[in-house]
């Protein structure tokens, strides 16, 4: 919980302190077990570490890593004089610690973009119901604040719904590439293939190859040359991460404002206490959509921050930009998992005023068909006035039912099995 950002415990151990440690024990293990099956090292090095790390050891990992500049090298101490004989040995060797800082985020950074992609399916689900239940409900389409031409809120959840399949595409893009990191002290593996050789293995490249994919694939990552200083990854996931920020606060800035009591078109989900003030009792504020709003602007600036590191790097592993990183991924992964809660539950529980919508249009009416009666006057044909421009309403809706089909077959394109889950 934090009560300088509400909410951050929607998140739960996703990227955490804790999660991370977990992590960078799962890339030890991994790479010990893999330099085994490759025969550089023996048979008796292969055991299980999980058990030999809990989150308790984190303050102790912590206050240590000043030290060091990370937590890896306390990590693998810790671990060694919890083993014994051939797994102390051997284990660790032929990586370096930004092989294992590197994997461990990238491990946490799989877990929360799958955990946000599971929401954005759920938001999906929600917008396909409102596109569709509201594709006739007209209300005032509004440009820079002002009333232009009428539209439908199916039209707008249909609209909100192309953003939600951009991030989704995005992510899917990011996730599927994540790779693991086993490069050594310079990306060269010189340390495994020199051990090979040592082992007498006939292919010592190759054998440090192998063990290097085969630490990949056990980890559920993508086998990749060393990316010490090329962050692509990195950068592609947090900037998918800020698509999908992009989106919801899209989202969040349409509902703040017709939730306004002057608009009144729109209405959060009720909850207690929810909304309330400290001083004003009547108030009801539409606090999802700010706290969505809040991650909407913050998300930016750190994903900001990877792709300055990225440019930043120098040598073949860098100083300073590499340490920059973790901090700003892990902020940006928890805070987007908070917001793709909150947009879930808001958009599953957001209420509709269609009567009120209506009777906006309506009573602006002569103006939103003001572009129909220039354009009546250009070509020619009958000019609607009075009760006739409100009736003229729904025939000046133009593609909007197209609009609307198009976004929710490309939802359906997307997120096949999971709409139809919510019968969608």
């Amino acid at each position: 919980m934090s009560l300088l950002w509400p909410g951050e415990e929607r998140a739960g151990d996703l990227f955490s302190e804790a999660a991370y440690l977990a992590a960078m024990v799962r890339v030890e293990e991994a790479w010990l077990a893999a330099t085994v099956s490759a025969g550089i090292a023996p048979e008796e090095a292969r055991t299980p570490l999980a058990g030999l790390v809990s989150p308790d050891d984190v303050p102790a990992l912590a206050d240590g890593a000043e030290a060091g500049g990370n937590p890896v090298i306390g990590l693998v101490k810790l671990l060694r004089g919890r083993l014994e004989g051939e797994p102390a040995r051997w284990l660790h060797k032929g990586l370096t610690s930004q092989d294992v800082v590197d994997t461990a985020i990238v491990l946490c950074l799989a877990d929360v973009l799958d955990r946000v992609e599971e929401e954005l399916a759920a938001q999906a689900a929600s917008l396909v119901g409102l596109a569709r239940e509201h594709r006739a409900t007209v209300m005032a389409g509004r440009t820079l604040t002002q009333h232009a031409v009428p539209i439908t809120f199916g039209l707008k959840a249909a609209t909100w719904l192309s953003g939600l399949t951009d991030a989704a595409e995005a992510l899917r893009r990011a996730r599927t590439s994540l790779p693991a990191q086993v490069g050594g002290a310079a990306g060269t593996l010189a340390a495994v293939v020199g051990m090979a050789r040592l082992r007498g293995l006939g292919e010592p490249v190759a054998a440090a190859e192998t063990a290097a994919a085969t630490t990949a694939t056990t980890l559920g990552l993508t086998p990749r040359a060393p990316w010490h200083t090329n962050r692509a990854p990195l950068t592609a996931a947090a900037d998918a991460l800020v698509t999908a920020a992009d989106a919801w606060g899209r989202i969040a800035g349409d509902i703040t404002l017709l939730t306004r009591p002057e608009i009144g078109e729109l209405a959060e989900p009720a909850g207690e206490g929810r909304g309330g003030s400290s001083t004003m009792p009547h108030k009801s504020n539409p606090v999802l959509s700010v706290l969505v709003r809040r991650h909407a602007l913050a998300a930016p600036p750190l994903a900001a921050t990877l792709h300055t590191a990225a440019a930043s790097y120098v040598d073949e592993r860098p100083d300073g930009a590499w340490h920059v990183e973790w901090e700003a991924l892990a902020t940006l992964a928890r805070r987007s998992v908070v917001a793709a809660s909150q947009t879930t539950e808001l958009l599953g529980g957001l209420r509709v005023d269609a009567a009120r919508m209506r009777a906006t249009a309506e009573g602006a009416g002569a103006d939103l068909l003001a572009e129909q009666r220039s354009l009546t006057g250009f070509v020619g044909g009958e000019i609607l006035a009075g009760s006739e421009a409100a009736a003229g309403l729904d025939d000046y809706l133009g593609a909007a039912d197209t609009l609307i089909d198009s976004a929710v077959t490309r939802a359906h394109e997307i997120w096949k099995t999971e709409l139809r889950k919510d019968g969608s």
